[in-house]
């Protein structure tokens, strides 16, 4: 039931995501991008070090290649800052709308890079997701604009990191991949600040800037054990449930009750979840038989 551990991880991760783009771009209003993923990725890695030693996981954060972690990481950085610049520049919607485009790159990628199959059952699955979430964000003239290659240019970089992660789950381990990544990430945090006007950290920030780094640390962790137990053009087309936590933290958190195109959108993306999970346990059932035949 690995696949099923997969997809219950990126689910969660991703939601977990959704809650870090509101507070990305809260920060970034009154911050340098650079100064938010530095003192957020500080944060991280406090974390990640806490934990590995508090549990005595010491030893998973040793690293077999470095070479596919750096380049992972550095991936990672390019994904970052695109993407939180996205988020500063455009409404959370729209760059929302064009990285759900990340499923459908990754799909077309895992069949050359990691000779995983993509029938046609699962392609049409990924594309009624796709439209479900367009018909909820309902994408502004914005989003067709030059800045839309921000978020475009992420999701791509987003989908060579899972392909990347995927890769690696053999040989590393999920403590040392996270570490790693944030370790890149945060140091390129830090360069920025001879170019930029770093601001103090207003008091009532620290809190935003440490659910931040929780929210961040956890759903990369949970992302990377999605890949680690399942194949990347299965796992990645639940990241489209990252509109439907949106949806749920809005109603639970502010009162928003969602509208019309936001029930028909949802019905598609939880319909193409269902059904790709669906395929899954038929294509691991006829695995099964044909093995014990």
């Amino acid at each position: 039931m690995g696949w099923m551990y997969g997809a219950v991880c990126m689910t969660a991760g991703i939601g977990l995501v959704s809650l870090n783009d509101g507070i990305a771009k809260w920060l970034t209003d009154a911050y340098p991008v650079g100064q938010v993923i530095a003192l957020r990725g500080v944060l991280v890695l406090v974390m990640i070090f806490g934990f590995a030693l508090s549990t005595g996981r010491r030893r998973q954060l040793r690293v077999t290649h470095w070479r596919f972690q750096l380049t992972r990481a550095a991936i990672i950085v390019l994904s970052t800052y695109s993407f939180i610049w996205a988020l500063k520049l455009m409404a959370i919607a729209d760059a929302t709308a064009i990285a759900f485009a990340g499923p459908i790159v990754t799909a077309a990628l895992v069949v050359p890079l990691l000779g995983e199959q993509v029938g046609w059952r699962r392609w049409i699955a990924i594309l009624v997701g796709f439209c479900g979430v367009l018909i909820m964000v309902k994408p502004t003239p914005e989003t067709f604009s030059a800045v839309a290659l921000l978020p475009l240019f992420a999701t791509v970089m987003g989908s060579f990191r899972d392909i990347v992660t995927r890769k690696m789950h053999l040989t590393e381990s999920t403590l040392s991949m996270l570490a790693v990544g944030m370790s890149v990430v945060t140091l390129s945090g830090f360069a920025s600040y001879p170019f930029v006007d770093w601001q103090p950290v207003a008091l009532s920030d620290i809190l935003l800037f440490s659910l931040s780094s929780l929210f961040v640390g956890a759903a990369q962790f949970l992302m990377i054990e999605s890949f680690r137990y399942s194949e990347a053009g299965f796992v990645t087309p639940f990241k489209y449930t990252s509109m439907i936590w949106a949806v749920l933290i809005g109603f639970f958190v502010w009162g928003d009750v969602p509208d019309l195109w936001i029930l028909g959108g949802t019905i598609p993306v939880i319909g193409s979840g269902l059904y790709i999970l669906h395929r899954e346990r038929i294509r691991r059932q006829l695995a099964t038989d044909t093995s014990e035949s």
